[in-house]
């Protein structure tokens, strides 16, 4: 019977119905002759429901149903007269509206009144006059189904039937089997035809019995308050489930409000509302029906009350959101406008109205029909006046502002009804889909994984039909502890108690085996704080600058120290003593790793590493080993300064197979990165394997590619983790190993090799008959031909062929050459390699010490030779004063004239060859040359080693050879010109020291520098000026050596006015001839007097120079006369700077001004005398 209903309400669902595709649309104008007019007749409601099918509310959801098709591409060819006549749902007006348009008019297509009683006079004569008939609107009873009764009728609207099957189908998934069915009052009798719908659907149920036992109106208006707490309340005493049709805003509104007030918005109470309206939750345009504005103070506790909804609809799912809103704006002002054209006032004050509950219907049935049309034209243009064809053509399915539309072959729509409740964020979710099948049968599909998610707002639980208590409250079962307390609290007890002492037992035994499995697991687990980086050696530091920052360190060579790296391991010290690791990236450890690395730290044997331990508290892991002090068999290889010979590659060999042997016995049954660079050598020059055991640990984070040449080939061409490969490849990397043994050189002997490591790696994969292998070039060396063969099986392309740890060992047992301990046999060849060393040490001692002698004499050029050791040791050089020292300043005349006739290569050694013989020429005098720059000189005697009263001696005998060498210099370049010195010499108190960290100088400072510079600088071209203390200094010691005359007074800047002297030559009756010869540099050794023996042989008696100035008529040896103190020295000049070269070169320029000067204090001193 439920099948034969669902027949007559559904139909059949014929496969010629058409699908909306693009080869449906056209966009070819259509030109004006070729145009057709399709006339419209509307049955429309002017007043009546005004807002649910009222039409100045609707009307505008044609234009733009017009406008849609247009901008999709259909109706090109259609244009639309619309003619609307009202009927106000009277079943009267309805017939005569259904005459004029059917009868009278015959238009193309009438679009029928929305309510249900008008529509059923206008379908009959629809099918007597063969007119096409839309529906929409209230139009849901399931008689408009009878496809035979009305053949031209085309409802968009889904039949109030079907949303009875699915409400039962819901009352039966729920088990709810006693529910309560209120309406809305209507004069249009909408929401009763539903629930008579639903009625007759939950009495034909057959599967599921649903007991209705309450069916009430709804009372409407604000007066009848207490009529609907009346119904309210016999509705909680009856049932919990209550189902409800309720059309419009207000009135939903009012019902959340109402059932507020009653206290029916909890977790016992359900309500599901009813519609057919695509809407859901919403009231009109996008509005939650809980929302009004302005707010009247409900909207929050309305929204509450909302949580206990339950909404069945068709889909709400509309595609083009945008289009919707577009809609909901602009549906109510489009009424006016063409084709529609509505003139009346209601049309007029409807532009800002939101549009009506089912506009939307009449633009998905308008949109519907212009589809229809579009592909008749496009098919078979004739068919546009036979109205069964045009009522086929609507059998298909698109996408509407209802959600999906599919009319069936009964013309009716297919409903997609969804259950919708609000979510956490209070948003419409969809729960549950209800789709009918072509056949007449229901699908369910729920949309959500857990049904608590459904009842979100009922603590996840699902509403009883029957409350435990009953609906009133006092019918709750009695409790067990009510019936049984004593009983159940009695051997409760008891089983607590041994319940309480069980689970102490189990949780002791638990603890203490976790106490157990946690110290074995710290044994393996080493914090990160632990590991120390071991300390680098530092370069002592002095707190003084210094050239050389003391005497050389020896550190003690018998503790042995580390850098922070040791071949492809970092070296860090756990517990005082250091041991290698490596970095692995941080990955998830689980109980059975833990397990591994237990055992891991119990292996032992001669020939494996210790493992240690890992630390896992850092940001990356680090395995860490026991430190083997020779470091890997990859790094002994490759630094190629240790001699092996047969013996000890051998022994090496061996240890690995043994090493190999012990690991395939064990737990781990493979090695499984087996290279020359995880064999490590210990003191004992034993071989040790290490690196083993970390396959599920990852891999370092940048593995390098060379890896693969100690990989088998079955190992390279798969993608074997660490954790699967098997022994045989060990057997292929033990042998590349043996193999860079014997040959003394890297794996593959990739130094010399021209391939890359890319192309041995894919041959190595390839294969093929020519494999390719390591060569094994003994160069000379002797080994048993029998060890070759064996490495060859080792490196079998047949991992079957390769023989096992246990025959290896077992055939290098036979094959040893010798019986012996191998650190015997190394300590013989360290004896060797120390006897070479000492010789090498002694080679490098010798060439050290040549090049110190280099660097000490090079530094005693630049500074005093004792100034200079203080320095080298070390020690802070103090400043230090001097009582008695003489200053020499010389100055190449005309230098920047001269240099002008010179090329900067030519100036450089013109000076280069004056200063050199210079320097050769203070040797011979014993004086300190302070600096030089540019054509200027510097040089001091009586520092920085006194000399008693000598240093005036010194100076001037100094300047007396500077002149003779000059007059004897010659330019090669310039002939014709002569080099003259400008000499000035002064006496007195100087103090000396280093000055600056870079570059250190040793510097004068006093005025004793600045008066010498004086000298130079007011002196004369070939002439040595001497101030007065020099002057008196040399005659009171070298008293008629020299011949000197008294230049007279002159005016010297920052001085005032002084009397200073000239030196020509020597006296030669006390000198001796000899001593005024110009100094030759060529022989250097020629002349060496001692000062006192040049005293006692010099004779008496002067000469005057041939160049004396003849500015004063003065004898020569004459005292100096006694002035007053001259004007204070200027506080700027009071001490010399670190350059005083560079200032008196700064001063020549004052010169001929300060001649000027004196020339005219003298002429008023001679004024004044007379």
């Amino acid at each position: 019977m439920e099948h034969l209903i669902f027949l007559l309400i559904f139909g059949g669902y014929s496969p010629s119905i058409a699908q909306i595709t693009s080869s449906t649309t056209t966009t070819t104008p259509v030109p004006a002759a070729n145009r057709r007019t399709i006339r419209v007749g509307v049955a429309a409601v002017q007043s009546t429901e005004l807002d649910s099918i009222g039409w100045p509310m609707s009307g505008g959801a044609i234009n733009l149903a017009i406008q849609k098709l247009r901008d999709d591409g259909f109706i090109a060819a259609f244009d639309f007269e619309i003619n609307v006549n009202y009927t106000e749902c009277d079943r009267s007006l309805g017939a005569a509206v259904g005459m004029e348009f059917m009868r009278a008019k015959k238009y193309d297509v009438v679009i029928g009144a929305p309510c249900q009683d008008p529509m059923e006079i206008m379908a009959t004569m629809a099918t007597y006059y063969s007119t096409p008939l839309l529906a929409w609107g209230l139009v849901t009873n399931s008689k408009f189904t009878d496809a035979e009764r009305y053949p031209y009728l085309t409802n968009i609207m889904a039949n109030s039937l079907s949303l009875g099957f699915s409400l039962v189908k819901l009352f039966e998934m729920m088990d709810w089997d006693r529910v309560a069915l209120l309406y809305e009052d209507s004069a249009q009798d909408y929401p009763l035809s539903i629930v008579n719908d639903v009625e007759t659907a939950i009495n034909e149920y057959d599967d599921y019995s649903v007991n209705v036992v309450v069916k009430q109106v709804i009372p409407s208006g604000d007066l009848n308050d207490a009529q609907y707490i009346s119904v309210l309340n016999r509705i909680k005493s009856r049932c919990r489930v209550i189902v409800a049709v309720i059309q419009t805003a207000t009135p939903r509104r009012k019902y959340l409000r109402m059932i507020t007030e009653q206290n029916m918005v909890n977790d016992e109470y359900v309500h599901i509302w009813l519609g057919l309206r695509s809407i859901g939750f919403v009231s009109s345009g996008l509005t939650p029906v809980w929302e009004v504005s302005p707010d009247d103070g409900w909207n929050e506790r309305a929204k509450v009350a909302a949580t206990r909804l339950l909404v069945m609809d068709l889909s709400t799912d509309v595609p083009d959101v945008n289009y919707l809103n577009t809609f909901t704006s602009q549906c109510g002002a489009q009424v006016v406008n063409p084709p529609v054209s509505c003139e009346t006032e209601q049309c007029k004050n409807a532009s800002t109205s939101p549009p009506s509950a089912f506009a939307r219907s009449l633009h998905d049935v308008f949109y519907l029909y212009g589809l229809a049309i579009t592909n008749i034209y496009n098919t078979n243009p004739a068919n546009l006046a036979n109205g069964q064809a045009i009522n086929d053509a609507m059998q298909l399915t698109f996408a509407g502002l209802t959600g999906e539309v599919s009319i069936n072959a009964n013309n009716t729509r297919v409903p997609k009804l969804m259950l919708y409740a609000l979510n956490e964020n209070y948003d419409q979710a969809s729960f549950m889909n209800l789709t009918y099948s072509l056949d007449g049968g229901a699908s369910v599909s729920l949309a959500y994984t857990n049904e608590a998610s459904l009842w979100f707002w009922y603590n996840g639980r699902r509403p009883m039909s029957i409350p435990i208590c009953g609906f009133l409250g006092t019918e709750c079962p009695q409790t067990f502890v009510d019936q049984y307390g004593a009983l159940v609290f009695s051997i409760g007890g008891v089983l607590i108690f041994a319940m309480l002492f069980i689970i102490t037992c189990f949780f002791y035994v638990l603890r203490q085996r976790k106490l157990e499995r946690d110290r074995i697991d710290a044994e393996w687990q080493i914090p990160l704080v632990k590991l120390q980086v071991p300390p680098k050696r530092e370069k002592e530091r002095m707190s003084k600058r210094s050239i050389q920052s003391g005497p050389s360190n020896i550190t003690d060579t018998s503790k042995m120290t580390f850098d922070n790296t040791f071949s492809n391991y970092s070296i860090f010290y756990l517990d005082k003593e250091p041991v290698l690791s490596t970095a692995h990236p941080a990955s998830n450890l689980d109980r059975s790793d833990y397990d591994t690395f237990v055992k891991l730290r119990k292996l032992d044997h001669d020939n494996i590493n210790k493992f240690i331990g890992l630390s896992i508290d850092g940001a990356e892991y680090m395995a860490v080993w026991k430190m083997c002090m020779r470091g890997s068999l990859q790094d002994i290889i490759g630094q190629g300064n240790f001699s092996i010979d047969p013996f000890f590659m051998f022994c090496v060999i061996r240890d690995m197979a043994e090493g190999l042997k012990y690991l395939h016995n064990s737990f781990l049954h493979v090695h499984a990165n087996l290279r020359s660079g995880t064999v490590l050598i210990n003191e004992s020059w034993q071989a040790k394997l290490t690196d083993f055991g970390l396959g599920n640990l990852a891999e370092e984070k940048k593995p390098m590619k060379r890896r693969q040449l100690w990989m088998a080939p079955e190992v390279i061409r798969g993608t074997l983790l660490p954790h699967q490969v098997e022994k045989p490849a060990d057997i292929y990397s033990l042998a590349i190993i043996a193999s860079e043994v014997l040959t003394r050189k890297e794996a593959w002997n990739m130094s010399e090799r021209k391939d890359t490591v890319d192309e041995i790696v894919y041959r190595i994969k390839k294969g093929g008959p020519n494999l390719i292998r390591p060569d094994l070039d003994m160069d000379g060396v002797e080994i048993n031909h029998s060890l070759l063969v064996l490495i060859r099986d080792c490196w079998s392309e047949d991992p079957m062929d390769r023989p096992g740890a246990d025959i290896i060992c077992n055939l290098l047992k036979n094959m040893m050459p010798k019986k012996g301990n191998l650190m015997d046999h190394v300590f013989n060849i360290l004896e060797d390699y120390t006897t070479n060393l000492e010789v090498e040490v002694e080679d490098r001692t010798k060439e050290l010490t040549a090049e110190k002698k280099k660097a000490d004499v090079l530094l005693g050029r630049m500074l005093p030779k004792q100034v200079a050791e203080r320095l080298k040791q070390g020690q802070t050089v103090e400043p230090e004063g001097f009582d008695s020292v003489t200053v020499f300043f010389s100055d190449v005349v005309k230098f920047t004239q001269l240099s002008q006739k010179c090329s900067p290569f030519q100036v450089v050694n013109l000076l280069n060859d004056l200063y050199s013989n210079f320097d050769a020429i203070i040797e011979e005098h014993g004086v300190y040359k302070v600096e030089s720059i540019g054509d200027g000189y510097l040089c001091v005697s009586g520092l920085p080693q006194r000399n008693g009263n000598a240093h005036i001696k010194s100076i001037v005998e100094l300047s007396l050879d500077f002149m003779a060498y000059c007059k004897a210099f010659k330019i090669p370049h310039l002939p014709r010109e002569k080099v003259e010195l400008r000499v000035g010499v002064n006496s007195g108190p100087c103090v000396a020291g280093v000055v600056g960290l870079s570059m250190p100088r040793y510097c004068l400072f006093g005025d004793t520098v600045n008066t010498a510079s004086r000298m130079e600088s007011n002196g004369k071209p070939s002439h040595i000026h001497l101030s007065a203390a020099a002057y008196t200094l040399l005659m009171k010691h070298y008293p008629n050596q020299y011949n000197t005359a008294s230049r007279g007074d002159v005016i010297i800047k920052g001085k005032g006015v002084m009397e200073t002297f000239w030196v020509f030559e020597r006296n030669n009756q006390f000198m001796g001839n000899s001593s005024n010869m110009a100094y030759n540099p060529e022989n250097k050794k020629k002349q060496k007097n001692d000062d006192e023996d040049d005293e006692d042989d010099s004779s008496d008696g002067s000469s005057r120079a041939p160049n004396t100035p003849p500015m004063h008529d003065v004898k020569a040896n004459s005292p100096p006369r006694q002035r007053k103190p001259g004007p204070p020295s200027s506080p700027t000049f009071s001490k010399r700077s670190v350059s005083p070269i560079l200032e008196e070169k700064a001063r020549e320029i004052h010169n001929e001004e300060t001649e000027a000067l004196y020339r005219q204090f003298r002429r008023q001193e001679t004024l004044a005398l007379m």
